[in-house]
């Protein structure tokens, strides 16, 4: 079982001048993805902690040289349920500037064990040899209809930020849990992609919707979607609105995402 996790950063100690420091930690939706309002987690979710990593050493060329390293524990029982050992990474700081963006994935199986997860960070200087820390407690709740896995993407398929310029597109990715199955293992589901205007005015008079019956596999509710392209013809602030109707659960549930087409 890969358990979930939400994190929220524990250090309490001022740093000093010259520290290793984890700053703005965040989850979002993708590794380029806007934040995440809550740390409700579904399982069978990917969770992205997305942070900054502050005081490495770069080197005149503009090279990062760092290890990181990642634990997954069960609070309520304290025991390590995934753990990797310091990986050498590197990286580029074409910028200039001592500040590296980074990322923690974890994946969390439709089996997952609702109940709170803490995930370990530790990041370490291979130049000086500092290290800095960041944990987080993210907790997952009890199997129900949600949409999971929700992030944009590049034309080519790369992670995407929502922020865009007029004639780029963008492909959505999606997932939907908990939906519920009748007795010949068929779900009945509308699923409904809408996009709104900074007024909250729709863009199109007619969203996309369609009804359909998935049959996924036995004990794993789960339906991952086609790749939604998206073409952004004009500047300004949108909202695309997912919704989900699970007709035999008699239940509803909506993720908003912001995107915004800048005026070039």
């Amino acid at each position: 079982m890969l358990a979930a996790l939400v994190l929220s950063v524990l250090t309490v100690t001022p740093a000093q001048a010259g520290d290793l420091e984890i700053k703005n930690v965040r989850l979002t939706y993708g590794i380029h993805g806007q934040e995440r309002k809550d740390d409700k987690i579904l399982p069978g979710e990917k969770v992205y902690i997305s942070y900054d990593v502050h005081g490495l050493k770069v080197a005149p060329d503009g090279e990062v040289k760092y290890e990181t390293s990642y634990e997954l524990i069960q609070k309520s029982s304290g025991k390590t349920l995934l753990k990797e050992d310091f990986t050498e990474k590197g990286a580029i700081n074409n910028l200039g500037g001592s500040v590296l963006p980074s990322f923690a994935l974890t994946v969390f199986g439709l089996d997952t064990t609702p109940g709170t997860y803490t995930i370990k960070v530790v990041v370490r200087d291979k130049a000086t040899k500092k290290d800095a820390t960041l944990t987080k407690d993210v907790e997952v709740v009890a199997p129900n209809l949600g949409f999971v896995r929700v992030q944009l993407l590049g034309a080519g398929g790369g992670p995407a930020a929502p922020v865009a310029v007029p004639g780029q597109a963008l492909l959505l990715q999606y997932a939907l849990v908990g939906f519920k199955v009748n007795k010949d293992g068929a779900g009945d589901v509308t699923l409904q992609v809408e996009l709104l205007d900074d007024t909250g005015k729709p863009t199109v008079e007619t969203p996309a919707m369609s009804r359909f019956k998935p049959t996924p596999k036995p004990n794993l509710v789960i339906v991952e979607f086609k790749l939604l392209p998206l073409q952004l013809n004009r500047p300004g602030k949108f909202k695309l609105v997912l919704k989900a109707t699970d007709h035999l659960g008699m239940t509803t549930t909506t993720t908003p995402l912001d995107i915004e087409v800048l005026n070039r």
